[in-house]
């Protein structure tokens, strides 16, 4: 059966509300991510990424495109990990010590001084992004967050915040692919070549 609404309406709606997020949006903490994961990159440093629901979705999907499609060989690309993408460490953390703690006490295993640490988030106010950040902060790993709404506590608490003021969950996760997908396509044109 057919709705009875104009659906093609819906849908351009849509359309002009992420179109007009991407046309008023300030790309200069873009350039600064892309600049340092470059950087990253060519000395061997980790990158990071973390966030909640879609959000952890994104950091697994970002950290695939970081970790091969940068380069499209093989040992070539980031040393990219997405802080979701482990459920038995994830539930582990939950249980024992607090689902707050379930990126920063990873962070605290895996990370070094030099890497990065990007969190995606629409709020920017989840308990487990905003310990994260001032885990990153306490070990010298330089944190970047992607963030909507009003940004919350991941504003003041990240090196740079990437912010797209918009309330609505799904373009602000839209943005962070978005995001992670400049990123990919710069880093891919400045890949070494071998």
């Amino acid at each position: 059966m057919e709705p009875n609404f104009p659906m093609e309406g819906f849908f351009s709606g849509y359309a002009d509300r992420l179109g007009r997020v991407l046309a008023s949006s300030d790309w200069s903490g873009v350039a600064r991510l892309a600049k340092d994961m470059h950087a990253a990159w060519a000395e061997g440093n980790q990158v990071f990424l973390c966030g909640n629901g879609g959000s952890a979705g994104n950091a697994l999907h970002l950290a695939n495109d970081f970790s091969y499609g940068v380069a499209k060989r093989t040992g070539g690309g980031i040393r990219a990990l997405a802080l979701s993408a482990n459920p038995a460490v994830m539930t582990c953390l939950a249980n024992d010590v607090g689902y707050d703690r379930i990126y920063c006490e990873q962070l605290a295993v895996q990370g070094r001084a030099g890497d990065i640490l990007i969190v995606l988030s629409g709020s920017g106010n989840s308990p487990n992004i905003v310990s994260a950040l001032e885990r990153a902060r306490t070990m010298s790993i330089k944190s970047y967050a992607i963030l909507g709404y009003s940004g919350g506590r991941s504003m003041e608490l990240a090196d740079v915040a990437i912010h797209f003021p918009v309330d609505d969950m799904q373009i602000a996760e839209d943005m962070q692919l978005i995001v992670g997908h400049m990123v990919m396509q710069w880093l891919y044109d400045k890949r070494p070549q071998t």
